[in-house]
């Protein structure tokens, strides 16, 4: 790992480390998790339609059913969708695997199209050069919260009668041209890991207006089974009767994450604040600075940003994107990557994608790099990640 020799003897930035991510919680995070665990209920309790209800009010949805991940969300919803081997789903490849991943767990094919080279996001026009008539699914996800072109993805998926679903793993808090995100797509699901806006420790969300998707939902979450008489096809012989319906998952959210999300929920507003006013910063220093790239942010996205993705221009840097990763390492910022693409994995090489499909994921993915975005970032410790990364550019411009 190199060290910079650059000003203050060739000092760090800084010497403790300082990370791209990490959760925020706070007294009543505390207080809420401690008083489901000395209630009734730790699963399967009264907090699960609490949270339902809370991200209801707050995207304006219909319904939502909450589960153990952002994965079991978006395995579900291909489910629900009637998604199955012989059809197709596309997606974009700079995404997390769950995205394809959830086309392969129900036997479909996944197909990437390419992203807009300013937005980083899905490009409409690659969705429908890629669709067959085994097209059923698109799913769009909202890199780094930004809304992908939600109007023209509707468009071209209504046309031809396929399930859009937006991956708002990112993107809670966001709206698209005043709408919250949650109500676009037929289904929205999000994810509520720790380096999300909010998080519940893991625990995912499916979201949607129509009552036949969420009667599926609601079984495939646990295991097929209904108490529901209307779903049944036997007479209940009692109180305790259920039946098995479909074949389901165990894909249940306890109360304890539940509690957690409820309390986090309630900060919504101002981790999105917060979390803008970072991005703006970052903006205003790096913009002027030859030699790097910001994310373009559409009119139509109210952002609630996840990640903080800063390209570098190979063409003005004599540095790769491993060697500045490092440096930045070295200055005491620990960054990150998002995203590989999805088609690079060895286990979809054994399928046979290759590289070559999307000309501009693939470009993006050499020369970007996730700088620290969470809502507890102080000032300071932003003003170190614009130090370092200053200071390296700088030292490497051509």
């Amino acid at each position: 790992m190199e060290r910079i020799p650059a000003i203050e003897g060739g000092k760090p930035v800084r010497e403790k480390k300082l990370y791209y991510g990490h959760q925020y919680l706070d007294d009543a995070d505390y207080k809420a998790v401690l008083d489901v665990l000395k209630s009734d209920y730790l699963t399967c309790g009264p907090k699960i339609t609490e949270l339902e209800d809370k991200l209801c009010k707050i995207t304006g949805a219909k319904h939502a059913m909450v589960c153990s991940n952002g994965t079991a969300a978006l395995h579900i919803a291909a489910i629900a969708a009637g998604l199955k081997e012989g059809d197709e789903l596309i997606t974009t490849p700079i995404t997390f695997a769950a995205s394809a991943n959830c086309a392969l767990y129900v036997g479909a094919r996944p197909v990437f199209a390419d992203i807009d080279p300013e937005t980083y996001n899905i490009d409409p026009e690659s969705v429908l050069s890629h669709i067959t008539d085994k097209t059923k699914v698109i799913v769009g996800v909202d890199y780094t919260g930004q809304a992908c072109d939600w109007d023209r993805l509707r468009e071209i998926a209504k046309d031809r009668g396929i399930i859009l679903i937006e991956d708002a793993a990112h993107s809670i808090g966001t709206l698209y041209k005043g709408r919250p995100v949650g109500t676009i797509a037929d289904m929205t699901t999000f994810s509520f890991h720790p380096v999300k806006t909010v998080t519940g420790g893991e625990g995912g969300a499916v979201l949607t207006d129509d009552d036949k998707l969420y009667e599926k939902l609601l079984l495939y979450r646990a295991h097929g089974i209904t108490r529901d008489p209307g779903l049944m096809e036997n007479e209940p012989d009692g109180p305790w009767y259920y039946e098995q319906v479909e074949l389901g998952y165990n894909y249940r959210m306890t109360d304890i994450q539940a509690g957690l999300l409820i309390s986090q929920l309630d900060k919504l507003k101002v981790f999105k604040d917060r979390r803008r006013a970072i991005v703006k910063r970052y903006d205003d220093e790096f913009s002027g600075v030859d030699g790097l790239i910001v994310q373009k942010e559409i009119p139509e996205s109210d952002t609630c940003r996840h990640l903080y993705i800063l390209r570098l221009d190979s063409k003005k840097l004599k540095i790769d994107r491993r060697k500045f990763f490092d440096a930045m390492g070295a200055e005491g910022i620990c960054c990150n990557v998002h995203y590989i693409p999805v088609y690079y994995f060895p286990y979809y090489k054994r399928l046979g994608y290759e590289k070559g499909l999307c000309p501009n994921a693939e470009a993006l993915y050499e020369e970007i790099v996730s700088l620290p975005l969470y809502y507890g970032l102080s000032d300071e410790d932003q003003g170190d990640v614009i130090a370092a990364v200053k200071k390296l550019t700088e030292y490497y411009h051509i």
